[in-house]
């Protein structure tokens, strides 16, 4: 982590300014939902058309200062990332370089060809997610959270059954997936080789003694590409059942305690909106440590 932490160290500005700009963009979604509840329950309610158009003012007002935040934070994050992979893919051209025929062959020249290409370009992306979503996705759970008890605590009981449930549904499709995305990257790697090795000229004879081989790999890179996809695909329905259901749990219970007098009408949209965030948090943090 050190060694790969070295090569942010011309991009500190960035690393830091990009991560502050996408917290303050989550402070924006955060209070959102509490405007379009006074909305409801002032402007709607009263018929207030005055008030309607003042919140709606600071609502478009928010989201241009939200989308100045995540376009300032996307630009600071891709150039640290950008910096980050360039000077890391230099590094490893030089330790190529100086590698013996020896440990060339032994290491595998496709597989040092796929280190240096798309492997780079994972970690890159990888640094682009870090700094954009690393401090964004949870303080976006907590948020939520804290807002839900400050609204209703017995309807953020619902929240506290459904984050877990949805950390766990993630985690175990996480749990599956990642050994399996490391035997695409093998075969990967023998598919780039044999790629390669047509490539630079392969004898006639030989590269047809080979094609059965290489349509088998091809084949099992197939297979286990489209299991993986299969398992990362089962993700958002997962996910979007279990929200599905919060929903309908906050939109039940919510109206019996707006019909009771505990909570206005536009409260209660206001927790389903952040439990809309939580699920998007949650998903975009998973990505991220996947990749």
């Amino acid at each position: 982590m050190r060694k790969l932490l070295k090569y942010l160290n011309d991009y500190k500005k960035e690393s830091v300014i990009g991560p502050l700009f996408k917290l303050l963009e989550a402070c924006f979604e955060l209070v959102v939902p509490l405007i379009m509840a006074n909305m409801i329950d002032i402007g709607i309610r009263n018929q207030d058309t005055g008030y309607i158009l003042r919140m709606g003012s600071i609502l478009i007002l928010f989201a241009v200062l939200g989308l100045a935040c995540s376009l300032t934070a996307q630009y600071f994050a891709a150039k640290a990332s950008v910096g980050f992979g360039t000077a890391l893919r230099h590094d490893m051209f030089r330790h190529i370089q100086s590698l013996s025929y020896a440990e060339i062959d032994r290491a595998g020249s496709a597989t040092l060809v796929t280190r240096i290409t798309s492997d780079i370009n994972q970690v890159q992306s990888g640094v682009n997610l870090v700094l954009r979503l690393f401090l964004r996705s949870p303080f976006i759970v907590v948020g939520a959270l804290i807002m839900a008890f400050t609204i209703s605590v017995k309807l953020a009981l619902i929240f506290v059954v459904a984050v877990p449930l949805l950390a766990l549904v993630i985690y175990g499709i996480m749990v599956v997936s990642i050994p399996l995305y490391r035997k695409v990257q093998k075969l990967l790697d023998r598919i780039l080789l044999s790629t390669r090795e047509n490539l630079e000229g392969i004898r006639v004879i030989r590269a047809f003694g080979m094609q059965g081989r290489e349509r088998d790999e091809n084949a099992k890179f197939l297979a286990a590409q489209m299991l993986v996809g299969k398992i990362s695909a089962l993700l958002n329905p997962a996910t979007y059942i279990i929200v599905n259901v919060a929903t309908i749990a906050i939109v039940w219970f919510g109206g019996r305690e707006t019909y009771a007098g505990g909570i206005t009408q536009g409260e209660v949209i206001a927790l389903v909106n952040y439990m809309t965030q939580i699920l998007t948090a949650l998903v975009a943090l998973s990505n991220l440590i996947v990749s």
